[in-house]
């Protein structure tokens, strides 16, 4: 019998994993005040007739704070890269010198600041409703199973507590992030 509550409270902790992984993914994308390659991790660019993304046809670099360097493998690549970052939407405005793509990143303004921080939080809103519905549904399971009712509850409190360890996870990723856009 504890095999099954074993594997359920291994589903359920997997399910949260996935979720503060995803959340890290996600916050990964929304800028700070420095540069960082990962920002332009959306960028497409058309190579040989097939959308292909940035970093398989170019090195992307971070000189300094507030540049962008993106020296593609091919010098052909130049209008085609300055092309997919445009209709990426990012903000950037690509410059060119004929070797490599120049982006300067803008230092952020307070009101944009704003819309990131609340973009953060709703990601990490999104992964608290994740780790959430993982709890239920492995409650579900446990509830399924033909165990004393001491048991059950006594695994539910575990499980509520594994929930709470990644509701704090998130809550603590969501701070790190916040102060990151938050600082000038």
């Amino acid at each position: 019998m504890d095999e099954e509550v074993e594997l359920i409270l291994e589903e359920a902790k997997e399910g949260m994993e996935k979720a503060i992984s995803h959340l890290k993914k996600q916050l990964s994308n929304i800028r700070a005040g420095k540069a960082n390659p990962s920002m332009l991790g959306s960028v497409m660019v058309e190579y040989y007739g097939a959308q292909t993304p940035l970093q398989q046809v170019a090195n992307v670099n971070t000189p300094d704070a507030r540049t962008l360097s993106i020296q593609p493998f091919e010098k052909s690549l130049i209008q085609e890269i300055e092309k997919g970052i445009m209709q990426a939407n990012l903000g950037f405005n690509p410059m060119n010198n004929g070797e490599s793509v120049i982006i300067n990143v803008p230092p952020l303004t307070e009101e944009r600041r704003v819309q990131l921080s609340k973009q953060a939080k709703a990601e990490a809103e999104d992964a608290k409703v994740g780790v959430r519905n993982d709890r239920k549904q492995a409650n579900q399971e446990i509830k399924k199973l033909d165990i004393s009712e001491d048991y059950k509850k006594s695994v539910e409190d575990e499980i509520q507590e594994l929930t709470d360890t990644y509701i704090d996870r998130i809550e603590k990723i969501l701070a790190t992030k916040e102060k990151e856009i938050m600082t000038v």
